[in-house]
């Protein structure tokens, strides 16, 4: 009999970031008041499913991101380092348009954007994103699982199930704030792959960093 399994990437809440930094990985940066509220609206959204398993990212905005699903299934957030932000070395940094083109300390990290030369490989990324969707789903057998991650590893890991080259634009990645894409197994086979912005009313209210 075949098994259905639905893993869905949950991408965590606007972040309060008034300097508009690259934060990436750096640690102390918190959802926002409009934030708290995507994580709500996206607990919301997955009222009556039934998930059997919710993982996160170790970064706080994640954690923060998964606490109201898991006070609605009655679940634990477990961590898993594979579902963190992507590395850059550009982090801690204000980067503007202006800085792409004329910050000698920014240029020096631009010279290939296939890899990208900035931060961790986009092999990288999809290799440790599919191995943890391979966990969850084995986990989740059957039934619906929830991991809370960040844009680029989600849409790499979108881009790797859907055999699609991973090198992309950046500005157009579909994976907004609070965003769920969902991917759904047939036994180990993708079927089909879904997304959805239960958070879309909050979006304009606050600043956004693209790629966080």
């Amino acid at each position: 009999m075949t098994a259905t399994t639905v893993v869905h990437l949950l991408r965590h809440g606007e972040v309060d970031n008034p300097d508009r930094i690259l934060y990436g990985r750096l640690p102390d940066f918190h959802l926002s008041a409009t934030g708290s509220r995507m994580a709500d609206l996206a607990a919301g959204w997955f009222e009556g499913r039934d998930v059997a398993a919710v993982y996160s990212s170790p970064l706080e905005r994640a954690q923060e991101t998964a606490a109201p699903l898991a006070e609605r299934t009655g679940l634990d957030v477990r961590l898993d380092a594979r579902l963190i932000e992507s590395g850059n070395r550009l982090e801690g940094r204000r980067v503007s348009a202006r800085s792409l083109r004329t910050d000698p300390a920014v240029l020096r990290h631009l010279y290939n954007p296939f890899r990208p030369s900035w931060g961790e490989s986009y092999r990288e990324i999809a290799d440790r994103m599919v191995a943890v969707i391979k966990a969850v789903r084995k986990e989740a057998w059957g039934r619906e699982a929830v991991c809370v991650s960040h844009q680029l590893p989600i849409w790499t890991a979108r881009r790797a199930a859907e055999r699609r080259r991973l090198w992309h634009r950046p500005d157009r990645r579909q994976c907004n704030l609070a965003s769920v894409t969902s991917l759904t197994f047939e036994d180990q086979r993708l079927v089909s792959v879904g997304y959805t912005e239960p958070a879309a009313g909050l979006y304009g209210e606050g600043p956004q960093v693209p790629g966080a």
